[in-house]
């Protein structure tokens, strides 16, 4: 593992001269990590101690609701229920050195998740091959006092085309890796989603690779659970790779949804479109986006955008947002970032309420307009529907 040391001791200078360029040099060194691409990753889990809730990665974080997933400790094998029935066609037999090709920790609960998860739920889509139903991996948790730790594997072989769907239910206290490798040529959909129980606590880290010519759209939906922790990181290693990072949120009272985004264009000509949108409700409700986005010196000639919506619903809510770009050539057709907070649009609600709308239906149809933009990106009509019947759902709450 690699992390900023401190400078070496200097001897004593008798003179009590001091070099104000030298005292530049040690403080530049001692400065804490800011930027996502210079964190320290490790496969051993003590390399990287518990977080206290003051470093760059945690500041967000409950990080005491989190405790079951610090410890470095076994998890339950019944803690997690996991349907393989619409997976099974697409397993291949576990492969100890298959995981790894690009994942590696970056916080505690990954690295803990690698260490003690079991191998073996390795998806692989053939190449050419093109399968026009979702992938759908079901994985319900059993019971909130129970730990889990996962570890995935999706690989789409060169020119395939392929959507995989994990999707979260129930009680558990789960740490998640997955790992998701687009190959050359390749068009990769992963949705994953999170419906899970109010006492849930979930944490992942989702790390992908884009080859050459390869595209991948990753989407990230939450609306159930206490604490839910999904960190995507996405890399554009190949000449003409593209990405798509989508999510939406939907927080109520108490609940903390969390994503912190780091999309690295690292070949040339590569693209990135980055957008979530969060609606929040209730006292306590809290949303974090946290989006970095690094071009890399090698990535000419790339086109990149992120941005973070969100939509506070009642008094007590709150959204942080945090959008970061890092650009290490100048030789781009576009890069930038954008990042708001706000309530309802009073004219909007105006032009709808003159139209004869109720205020109640008015507010209804804003708040679903505003959402539905992400689903309706999904391309899965089943689960498009499936979602936009939960916000209905949220929305009978908050103007009960």
């Amino acid at each position: 593992m690699t992390a900023p040391t401190a400078a070496p001791a200097e001897a004593q200078d008798t003179h009590a001269h001091i070099d104000p360029a030298a005292q530049l040099v040690a403080a530049e060194k001692t400065v804490p990590v800011q930027t996502r691409s210079e964190r320290p990753h490790s496969y051993d889990p003590a390399d990287f101690g518990a977080p206290t809730g003051r470093e760059v990665n945690w500041k967000h974080t409950p990080v005491a609701q989190l405790a079951g997933l610090l410890a470095d400790e076994p998890g339950d094998d019944v803690a997690l229920s996991i349907d393989l029935d619409d997976v099974e066609a697409f397993l291949v037999p576990d492969e100890a050195d298959a995981y790894g090709e690009f994942f590696r920790p970056e916080d505690l609960p990954s690295a803990l998740a690698w260490k003690h998860a079991r191998r073996g739920l390795h998806l692989r889509i053939p190449q050419e091959d093109e399968i026009d139903a979702p992938i759908v991996l079901r994985i319900d948790g059993t019971d909130a006092g129970k730990r889990a730790f996962g570890q995935i594997l999706i690989e789409a072989m060169p020119n395939s085309r392929a959507t995989v769907v994990l999707d979260h239910h129930g009680s558990a206290q789960y740490a998640q890796n997955v790992e998701v490798i687009a190959r050359d040529g390749s068009r990769l959909t992963v949705v994953s989603v999170q419906r899970w129980a109010d006492d849930a606590i979930h944490a992942s880290s989702h790390q992908a690779r884009v080859d050459r010519d390869a595209s991948l759209t990753h989407f990230v939906v939450s609306f159930g659970g206490g604490v839910v922790r999904v960190n995507p990181n996405v890399e554009l290693a190949g000449a003409g790779s593209e990405a798509r990072l989508y999510g939406l949120s939907y927080a109520d009272a108490g609940q903390h949804l969390e994503s912190q985004v780091y999309l690295h264009h690292k070949g040339p000509h590569t693209v990135g479109d980055v957008l979530y949108k969060g609606a929040l409700q209730g006292e306590g409700a809290h949303s974090v986006w946290i989006g970095d986005v690094l071009i890399g010196p090698a990535a000419t000639g790339t086109d990149s955008y992120e941005a973070n919506r969100n939509l506070v619903l009642t008094e007590g809510a709150r959204a942080d947002s945090i959008p970061n770009l890092e650009i290490e050539t100048g030789d781009i057709l576009g890069a930038g970032h954008a990042s708001a907070t706000g309530r309802f649009d009073d004219e909007q609600l105006f032009y709808l309420q003159a139209r004869g709308i109720t205020e109640e239906e008015a507010r209804r149809l804003v708040v679903l307009g505003f959402l539905s933009d992400i689903v309706q990106r999904l391309g899965v009509p089943s689960l498009e529907e499936e979602l936009l019947a939960a916000i209905e759902l949220e929305l009978q709450a908050v103007n009960a």
